[in-house]
């Protein structure tokens, strides 16, 4: 089912399950033997929302021919591909705490878990934004083993097509202070006239001395709906009922980088192939099996 101005979800359901799947590739990369990352609560937080692919998954139940070709191969690129995300977004945090920047803002934050493992700054204020029954199922889940959150966590319910500013500072936000925000794995599920509307709020409510972390996906824009349907058709055959292709806004868009630096932020951007080489690992392979291509991670600040 494509996506609507009014369409609704949870974490097991539509572009909510997303923010699942991305859990899970954080809990196995938290336990390849390279390393890669360290998410202690990625993995209770994917059996919490009882998928059973994703826990199969996990378990060693799934056999790795389900994500194409390639096999196990493939699934250790996957892997990899999602500790480089998790570590680029992760010293985003760590570099912005560094500088002095002592309030954050996660959008979209799914079953984000920094606020409860990165060393953050002594009054640190991490707000977590999603929709009401994202943030209270985290929330609760993670008290419910126990989390204790690493810096002071104000979770603000409500669509980001809602009036997401005034329930931010309704929270408590402070425009006037310098930010950290973060926009991990959302642009391409956003239309892209509402991706610019995201950037100028952000813009809007940024003080100098603030910083942005997100992601360029230049293959969105000639994105192939009917491959990456065949791609994922074993997926669904094993149960997963997640399709990507209805999920994301493909199509011309302004680039982010660009769009960012005409509203004034001095931006940058690190290719994935690079994070790859700087941690020592083969650059990813780009096939067929690949519909979005490369990936740039982008920070910018003003």
């Amino acid at each position: 089912m494509s996506r609507t101005d009014d369409d609704t979800w949870d974490l097991a359901s539509s572009v909510g399950m997303t923010a699942t799947m991305v859990a899970a590739a954080r809990a196995l990369a938290t336990g390849d033997d390279r390393r890669l990352i360290d998410d202690p609560f990625a993995g209770p937080l994917v059996r919490a929302v009882g998928i059973a692919f994703f826990t199969d998954l996990l378990d060693g139940r799934i056999d790795a021919s389900a994500l194409g070709d390639g096999g196990p191969e493939r699934l250790r690129a996957m892997i990899a591909g999602m500790a480089m995300r998790t570590r680029f977004f992760d010293d985003h945090f760590t570099r912005a705490g560094e500088s002095g920047i002592t309030q954050a803002v996660i959008l979209a934050s799914g079953l984000d878990s920094r606020a409860y493992r990165l060393p953050w700054p002594p009054a640190a204020v991490v707000y977590e934004v999603d929709r009401p029954a994202v943030v209270e199922f985290k929330t609760a889940t993670l008290a419910g083993l126990g989390a204790r959150p690493a810096a002071q966590v104000r979770t603000v319910g409500v669509d980001l097509r809602g009036d997401w500013p005034a329930a931010l500072r309704d929270a408590g936000f402070d425009p006037a202070l310098p930010t950290a925000w973060l926009a991990e794995g959302l642009l391409i599920y956003l239309p892209p006239d509402a991706q610019d509307r995201l950037m100028e709020t952000v813009t809007a409510l940024s003080a100098p001395g603030s910083a942005v972390a997100t992601e360029y996906v230049p293959g969105i824009v000639d994105f192939d709906a009917d491959r990456a349907r065949e791609i994922t058709a074993n997926l669904r055959e094993r149960g997963l009922q997640l399709d990507m292709a209805s999920l994301v806004y493909p199509g011309p868009r302004r680039p982010v980088m660009d769009y960012l630096g005409a509203l004034g932020w001095q931006v940058s951007g690190t290719p994935d192939a690079e994070l790859f080489a700087d941690a020592g690992l083969p650059a990813p392979e780009r096939g067929d099996d690949d519909p979005l291509g490369e990936i740039v991670y982008v920070r910018a600040t003003r």
